[in-house]
């Protein structure tokens, strides 16, 4: 796809595929660096370091582990605890389609792996991840790439086509059991929600604004998701009284070569 023709179906729908952004070698290398960060996380837990905070547990798997590992529902940070997806952050094929819908200049705002595990991973509901962000305008991207196959068995994600120009709403708690509801509004037409499935290696785009969730895992094949949001330098940092006045991001392309950025909370 052009990437004119790229842009204004994202505009329309609110996301976007990106076929085989990874090549076979690639998601194999995240992959073997998945199994490090398990080790990891129990290096630091057992260390007692701070930094295990951002290793977070399945909340419905119990005491389960996984060949003595934990089952993890999430890392946070990644581009702290890992060369290979600090890197993968700036992969030119991710940046040619993220700018060609952002524009030239690419800041970092979230840098994540989202790990729905075998049998135990959870439902995460229907949400707009501007909820979260002290960003405005709220006009982030979201890179959700596949590193496993991901299904409707597995709990791939969901999205609800055009949500994005709803304005911001509130939909509840994201961590759910898997007989849970991806959602408690009985107020909102949830009928054109769509499954977005995705080969090992593709990737799809959303407009931090666009509703979207994924369904459990019960099934024996793990889902594994690189996730990474990005903003140009025209959006403002406004965190009110809820975080400190200035943050740094990395930048990831354009801004004269500059490495990071730092933006003082507009209030």
């Amino acid at each position: 796809m052009e990437p004119g023709a790229r842009k204004i179906r994202f505009e329309e729908d609110g996301y976007l595929v990106a076929k085989a952004l990874l090549s076979a070698e690639e998601v194999a290398a995240c992959e073997r660096e998945i199994e490090r960060l398990h080790r990891l996380a129990v290096e630091l837990d057992a260390s007692g370091d701070p930094a295990a905070g951002r290793f977070q547990l399945e909340p419905f798997a119990g005491k389960t582990t996984r060949k003595g590992l934990p089952v993890l529902r999430k890392i946070e940070q990644t581009r702290d605890f890992s060369g290979v997806f600090r890197d993968l952050a700036a992969h030119p094929a991710l940046i040619r389609v993220v700018g060609s819908l952002l524009g030239p200049d690419l800041l970092l705002f979230r840098s994540t792996l989202m790990l729905k595990p075998a049998f135990h991973g959870s439902s995460h509901g229907l949400h707009q991840d501007s909820a979260y962000w002290p960003m405005q305008p709220p006009a982030l991207v979201t890179v959700s790439i596949a590193l496993t196959d991901a299904s409707p068995e597995n709990g791939c994600i969901q999205v609800l086509p055009g949500s994005h120009r709803w304005g911001l709403q509130s939909w509840g708690h994201i961590a759910r059991r898997q007989d849970e509801a991806l959602s408690d509004r009985d107020d909102v037409d949830l009928s054109g929600k769509v499954d977005v499935p995705l080969d090992a290696g593709d990737a799809v785009l959303f407009h931090s604004l666009t509703v979207h969730g994924s369904g459990p895992n019960p099934s024996p094949h793990a889902r594994h998701t690189a996730l990474y949001a990005y903003f140009p330098p025209s959006v403002r940092y406004v965190p009110g009284n809820r975080g400190p006045s200035e943050m740094t991001f990395p930048v990831v392309a354009g801004l004269a070569g500059r490495d990071t950025l730092t933006l003082t909370a507009d209030t």
